[in-house]
C-alpha cells in the first residue's frame, strides 16, 4: 500500500471525534486490513464494569470501514450500509483490539468483517464478531 493511501486512512480516522473520544488508534494499515485499538477507560464500561457494546461495535465498525476504504481510490470514501455485531464474551481487560478485513471488495459493496479481541495482562480473548457491508462514495 502506498503512502498516500495510509495517509488517507490516518487523516480520517483523525476527523471521527468519536474515535477521540473513545482513545482509540490506528494501530496498522495493509491493503484489505485495518487495526483499531481503544482501551477500556472508566467512561466506556457498562453497568458490570466489562466494556460497553458501544465500544466494541464502534472500534469493530471503523476498523471494517477502513479495511474497506484501502481497497478503493484515493478519490473516494466509504459509509456502513449494514453491519451486524455477535457478542461471544464480556470486554474484560485493559484493551480492545479491532481487526476489520475485506471478505470481497466491490466498486458499489464492499462485504467487511471484523474481530474484536479484549486484552487483558497479555493475554488476548475474542469477544465480537461483526459482518456487514460497505458503499463506496464520492468525496
Amino acid at each position: 500500500m502506498d503512502e498516500s493511501a495510509t495517509n488517507r486512512i490516518h487523516k480520517s480516522f483523525a476527523a471521527q471525534s468519536m474515535m477521540t473520544t473513545l482513545g482509540a488508534q490506528i494501530q496498522s494499515v495493509r491493503t484489505g486490513e485495518v487495526v483499531i485499538a481503544a482501551p477500556i477507560l472508566p467512561g466506556t464500561r457498562q453497568q458490570q464494569g466489562f466494556g460497553h457494546a458501544g465500544l466494541t461495535f464502534s472500534i469493530g465498525d471503523s476498523a471494517a470501514g477502513y479495511a474497506a476504504l484501502t481497497t478503493l481510490p484515493l478519490d473516494a470514501e466509504v459509509v456502513t450500509a449494514e453491519i451486524k455485531i455477535n457478542l461471544l464474551a464480556p470486554a474484560i481487560g485493559e484493551e480492545l483490539r479491532a481487526t476489520g478485513r475485506v471478505v470481497k471488495p466491490g466498486r458499489r459493496l464492499i462485504v467487511v468483517t471484523s474481530e474484536v479481541h479484549a486484552l487483558r495482562d497479555g493475554d488476548e480473548v475474542l469477544i465480537a464478531v461483526l459482518q456487514g457491508t460497505m458503499v463506496p462514495v464520492a468525496v
